[in-house]
């Protein structure tokens, strides 16, 4: 594993120049993000979601990023969930991954949609038995009284299942996330970081350009 202070000290030195950037922010973003998982920068799929409901009342809260291409940002979770409501009247949404060992970060903002019910059951399929269980148990951010109660639903659901394979709820699955708009970060001396947007140009591409930090 890397040693992440000379990881952040080698982004602090080099600086960027457009000409760096990959003219795809997919790309770019996974090249930054197979970077970070070389390294061994703790989580890494670790992505803050801000969501606003019907009245514009924002809120955020960190997922895990399972997806990255060019049909979106994939995460996933319960749609009875107080994002996923959010995400049902108000279908936009902005991530944020920052890797603060190395010094970057990349901000991604646009429409959201569910995913595929294919897509949401490939995804379930690869969760370990004990989350599956977990998942289907959960009364997403309802009040409960104390673990053991959260405790015997899972058991419950255990036993239900035992020797089956565990179903996918209907309320949980996938959404996408399809930027309209990006920004790299890179940290640099004397706050004069490197800030690159990414932007449409109207003709299924991309404009870059370089941002004030």
């Amino acid at each position: 594993m890397a040693d992440l202070d000379l990881v952040r000290a080698e982004h602090l030195a080099q600086g960027l120049e457009l000409g760096d950037l990959d003219p795809d922010p997919v790309v770019q973003c996974r090249t930054w993000w197979d970077r970070a998982v070389a390294v061994g920068v703790h989580q890494p799929e670790a992505v803050a979601l801000a969501t606003a409901d019907a009245d514009g009342r924002s809120s955020v809260r960190y997922v895990l990023l399972r997806g990255l291409d060019a049909d979106g940002l994939r995460f996933y979770t319960n749609y009875d969930s107080p994002k996923g409501r959010d995400l049902t009247v108000n279908p936009y949404a902005a991530l944020d991954l920052a890797w603060v060992e190395i010094g970057r970060q990349i901000r991604a903002e646009g429409p959201v949609q569910p995913t595929s019910g294919d897509d949401s059951d490939a995804y379930w399929a690869t969760r370990p038995r004990p989350s599956q269980l977990a998942a289907r148990a959960s009364r997403q951010s309802r009040p409960v009284a104390d673990r053991s109660s959260m405790v015997e639903a899972v058991a419950a659901e255990a036993a239900r299942w035992d020797g089956q394979a565990v179903p996918r709820p209907d309320n949980w699955g996938g959404f996408a996330l399809r930027p309209e708009r990006w920004e790299f970060w890179n940290g640099r001396p004397d706050r004069l970081h490197d800030r690159f947007a990414y932007e449409p140009d109207g003709a299924g591409g991309w404009v870059i350009t370089r941002r004030w930090p």
